[in-house]
């Protein structure tokens, strides 16, 4: 809901809980009002009456109450947008009107040949801001900084900042640590999300898991990015975040060229870290995940079986022993394609092997269908080996400086999607691919940062950061309007492409490489601090883990462990005994039971994985599921109950594993071995109002 003052100076977005509330000066300074609980427009008026403090000549009576701070003027905080021309650098705007459309309010300002449109709309309690730069005048603009927007947090002592951070195969771990003063910036300069840290950061001073005020911000960017949070002289904090990592330059826009910023997403919660994670989810669930109602199917992907060592035949074999076990979903990994025999060449060829598909893909696609199942494979569009036709006859085509040595990371080179005829080469290659044969999933990879981010010939090389992209958000755009049943997932070495502007293209993202059980109960909490569980691909593959750590475990808990997301099977079932087999049939039928409340239902964290037992529960309607998983127990150690959430107090629940009815607050003894000497379990519990 928006509201707007009669003088058209004050306005309110307003979600079910919560309200969003800015003003303008008379002096047109755009100032923040209100973010927290629901008020109303008299409330947000009364708040834009009150004066500012004084000015002095060491401080700036508008820093963190800005709604988006620019350059130049009387301000010293981090600027959301720093502007050069040929003559000057800075923003001077006035206000020229507001308009509205739908739930969007738009407010837009003026600096000379440069329209500058802020952006606001409402998504349940989340509010979606962005900004628009028009270049309407007769000169070129350099962006030097575009960031989305900046949030100004109310008066608090003793916020603490929560963040997630990690690396390959150890991506999405939570921390929290108290904020002082200064600046924390988090981000990427890799030309991709990054492994190191996702966008998104939550800010609080006394909240627990299901308590207390949190405030949340997401960017939904796939390039390289930047937030900046500020503890100000004055304790006032705000933060600020875009596109791009530095200030160093960002686009040359020439007249009549515009620029749209990536959203910038807020949400305010009174309900603690799982209220506002709930929040998050369901607002992707709603809004951004593209076909999020449909469940995703339980999918087989080939590669921890048979790396590049591939054939037709085999693909076959591991297709009939997947269909066995229940699997909806077969996956051709890696070296279908060129010569990919190896990292080492291929990369480009987006055409089937002649030696391993003599007849291309559709023969083996109809015999995965003849046996129930979807058919997808995995590509790397973006990338480029040097030993490959593709190279050998464009090698101008992959992002280089001239005159310096070309970096190759993981054997392959970073094409330059900014350029229109690599762009077209890639819809050509991919189009012709899905309509080759009756493909409905593809796996589109990433594994290699920018590092030589050049364009020889380019008036504006940086360009290539920001239009790389938007060239890629494109490609997606066109390749799922011209095949709308295919679903496609994000991958970057595992969990290296994941944010909000991905999310709103792809069906589910690869979380991590690392598929250890144990290792990803703390990669999958983290995860969901912000994304829900309908996205968040996770995988039973073998035991020991030979590919990462040679952790053995059991397929019991490998299972439960990865029935908190989208199933996926990775090992390699031509190994896997007559007994392993039909236990995985169990759990993959047990999955598909619980499947639309693990989707698409609510999410409790009701123990962190950082003891013995960890625990998550998933409410939908009158149906409730709780994975329980433990870690380690000393001998004899006795477990504690779990109290489950978000359940009627009023209302009585059977559990289907013990037929047990517990009444109100729901406390459930678990059925998880006791007296093991650290050995791993894990259940399932699911229970049924009655």
């Amino acid at each position: 809901m928006l509201e707007i003052a009669e003088n058209g100076r004050t306005w309110v977005l307003s979600g079910p809980t919560s309200s969003y509330a800015v003003h303008l000066t008379e002096h047109d300074e755009l100032l923040h009002l209100h973010w927290g609980p629901a008020i109303a427009l008299a409330d947000a008026e009364e708040l834009a009456a009150r004066p500012l403090p004084g000015a002095s000549s060491f401080e700036s009576r508008l820093d963190g109450r800005e709604e988006y701070p620019v350059e130049g003027g009387p301000r010293f905080a981090r600027p959301a947008l720093s502007v050069r021309t040929p003559e000057r650098r800075g923003t001077e705007w006035t206000f020229e009107r507001y308009d509205t459309e739908g739930d969007e309010l738009r407010l837009r300002f003026r600096d000379g040949g440069l329209a500058i449109t802020l952006h606001y709309r409402t998504r349940g309690d989340v509010v979606e801001r962005w900004t628009t730069l028009d270049n309407d005048g007769a000169e070129p603009l350099e962006l030097l900084r575009a960031d989305s927007a900046t949030w100004a947090l109310p008066e608090r002592e003793g916020w603490r900042l929560s963040q997630l951070h990690g690396r390959w195969a150890a991506e999405s771990r939570l921390v929290r640590s108290d904020l002082t003063y200064g600046e924390k910036v988090i981000g990427s300069r890799r030309g991709h999300t990054g492994h190191q840290h996702l966008p998104w950061v939550a800010l609080d001073t006394d909240a627990t898991e299901e308590r207390g005020e949190v405030y949340g911000c997401a960017l939904g960017w796939s390039g390289s990015w930047r937030l900046a949070v500020a503890q100000l002289p004055d304790a006032r904090v705000q933060i600020t975040g875009g596109a791009g990592y530095d200030d160093s330059g960002l686009l040359l826009l020439a007249p009549g060229e515009s620029f749209t910023t990536p959203v910038f997403a807020g949400l305010w919660s009174d309900t603690g870290y799982g209220g506002a994670s709930r929040t998050w989810h369901t607002y992707q669930r709603t809004y951004v995940i593209p076909d999020a109602g449909q469940d995703r199917p339980v999918l087989y992907n080939s590669w921890e079986a048979t790396q590049f060592d591939i054939s037709e035949d085999q693909q076959e074999v591991l297709a009939r022993r997947a269909a066995a076990v229940g699997v909806e979903l077969f996956v051709v990994d890696d070296g279908w394609f060129g010569a990919r025999t190896s990292d080492r060449a291929g990369l480009g060829d987006w055409t089937p092997n002649p030696d391993r598909f003599p007849a291309g893909l559709k023969p083996l696609a109809d015999r995965v269908h003849a046996l129930g199942m979807q058919f997808g494979i995995w590509v790397e569009p973006e990338m480029v080996n040097a030993d490959s036709d593709l190279y050998r006859a464009h090698p101008d085509w992959v992002q280089y400086q001239e005159g310096r040595k070309r970096t190759e990371f993981r054997n392959q080179l970073v094409l330059n999607l900014a350029r229109g005829d690599v762009q077209e080469y890639l819809w050509e290659q991919l189009d012709g691919l899905l309509s080759s044969a009756p493909i409905d999933y593809v796996k589109w990879d990433f594994n290699r940062c920018f590092t030589d981010a050049g364009w020889p010939g380019e008036a504006y090389p940086q360009r290539l950061w920001v239009d790389h992209v938007r060239a890629l958000y494109g490609l997606l755009d066109r390749l799922r309007e011209a095949h709308p049943g295919v679903a496609f997932e994000s991958c970057s070495g595992g969990g290296g492409r994941i944010d909000l502007g991905i999310m709103s293209r792809t069906d589910q993202v690869w979380t991590s490489d690392n598929t250890d059980p144990l290792d990803r109960l703390a990669i999958q909490h983290g995860f969901s601090q912000i994304h829900p569980a309908r996205v968040m691909a996770a995988w039973v593959t073998d035991s020991p883990n030979t590919q990462l750590n040679g952790r053995v475990s059991s397929l019991r808990f490998r299972f439960v462990s990865a029935m908190a997301g989208v199933l996926g099977v990775g090992g390699d079932l031509s190994e896997w005994t007559e007994e392993e087999l039909a236990e995985a049939r169990r759990w993959v039928d047990l999955y598909k039971e619980i499947r639309p409340i693990v989707q698409h239902g609510d999410l409790y964290r009701l123990r962190p994985p950082t003891g013995g037992l960890s625990a998550v529960q998933y409410v939908r309607g009158d149906e409730t599921v709780v994975l329980a998983l433990l870690q380690a127990q000393h001998y004899g150690e006795p477990l504690p109950a779990l109290r489950l959430r978000g359940l009627d107090p009023t209302a009585s629940y059977e559990c289907l594993e013990t037929g047990e009815v517990h009444r109100g607050a729901v406390l459930l003894h678990h059925g998880l071995r006791t007296g093991l000497r650290g050995d791993l379990d894990a259940t399932v519990l699911r229970l049924r109002r009655i």
